[in-house]
């Protein structure tokens, strides 16, 4: 008895909870399956722990690279550690970019510093394409010009080794912080999407590391086999080659977040499904959307409204619920829209709180 008493007031809540979702005016829970496909809680946590790894291993692979370069001479060595020493630079302007972007909305900057973070990026990748690729394409053109041979070889081989696992090893514990916030997605079409570079920034530059030092790895092999120091240089300059390309993807993945790059597609058509959804609503026109910040969605939408008194508290339950559903939706900005003109008139601005 008292099983069927429980599993009666079971089936009854549920109808309750059905009953009440389907009510007018109430924003029915989305479904699972179409939410943006990443973790909230990841979402929210900090790329920090990534970069301060990534920092303490390159301080250590640095030193080894221009150890070894000095006493081998060679130009491949050099170019790692060149691009070792720009990781590091690359990681405290990030470390300096989040910090910078967490200072409060003040009335110069009303909607905060967030895109501070989209700034140093663009810099990083800047700095990794003049500096890092420039370095390594000039000192492996200089080395093809003016060939020489190698001297401690197996130092270079044992600092390439060492350089293998720790970068590895901060490759892993990128890719797999990264791999809490793709979601299903892949890691291209995360990347595509992200709206945090400082989470694959890491992620990219670890990965042209292990390249490099594969690259590197491979001129020694060759050079040390065929006698032909020619292969040292042109190491260099292939490390350069891949340098330079990883530079620009990461500039092109930033840039648009630096202009003013729109929400995801499938948080603009969740904004648009709960618009529709309020009571006092009659259509939705136009949903603009921009990530003033990683965690700062700015909102810009055009209603057209019903006639009744539920219109006088639609833009308080639109707002209530976009927060709910989307706690990076900051700004709310609503627009009427006039059947007399294509210009709709500013209604007023809704706050979804800081």
């Amino acid at each position: 008895m008292a099983h069927s008493s429980r599993r009666s007031k079971g089936v009854a809540r549920r109808r309750h909870r059905r009953a009440r979702d389907a009510a007018p005016g109430r924003v029915a829970r989305a479904d699972p399956k179409s939410q943006p496909q990443t973790i909230a809680g990841h979402e929210r946590s900090s790329a920090r722990p990534v970069i301060y790894l990534a920092l303490a291993c390159n301080a250590g692979i640095a030193l080894a690279k221009f150890a070894a370069a000095l006493f081998s001479g060679s130009a491949a060595m050099l170019a790692e550690g060149v691009h070792s020493s720009v990781d590091i630079g690359n990681q405290l302007l990030l470390l300096y970019g989040l910090k910078r972007a967490r200072r409060p909305a003040d009335e110069q900057f009303p909607f905060g510093y967030g895109k501070e973070v989209y700034f140093w990026c663009f810099v990083v990748a800047i700095e990794l394409f003049t500096v890092g690729a420039g370095v390594a394409l000039v000192r492996g053109v200089l080395r093809l010009q003016h060939p020489e041979p190698l001297t401690h070889v197996f130092v270079n081989y044992a600092v390439l080794g060492v350089s293998v696992l720790f970068e590895g090893a901060s490759w892993l514990f990128a890719i797999a912080e990264f791999s809490k916030v793709k979601g299903r997605r892949t890691y291209i079409q995360a990347v595509r999407a992200g709206k945090d570079p400082s989470r694959f920034m890491v992620l990219f530059e670890d990965s042209a590391a292990l390249l490099g030092l594969l690259i590197a790895g491979c001129g020694l092999i060759l050079q040390q086999l065929t006698g032909n120091p020619l292969f040292d240089g042109l190491a260099s300059v292939l490390i350069g080659l891949v340098l330079a390309v990883t530079a620009v993807w990461l500039a092109y993945e930033t840039k648009g977040l630096l202009i003013g790059e729109s929400a995801n597609r499938d948080v603009v058509a969740d904004i648009r499904r709960i618009a529709q959804q309020i009571e006092g609503i009659k259509r939705v026109h136009e949903v603009l959307s921009m990530h003033v910040g990683p965690q700062f969605i700015l909102v810009a939408i055009t209603l057209e409204f019903g006639g009744g008194q539920a219109r006088e508290h639609a833009i308080d339950r639109l707002e209530a619920a976009l927060r709910r559903q989307h706690p990076r939706i900051r700004r709310v900005f609503v627009r009427v829209w006039r059947p007399e003109g294509p210009d709709a008139q500013p209604l007023r601005p809704g706050t979804a709180g800081l």
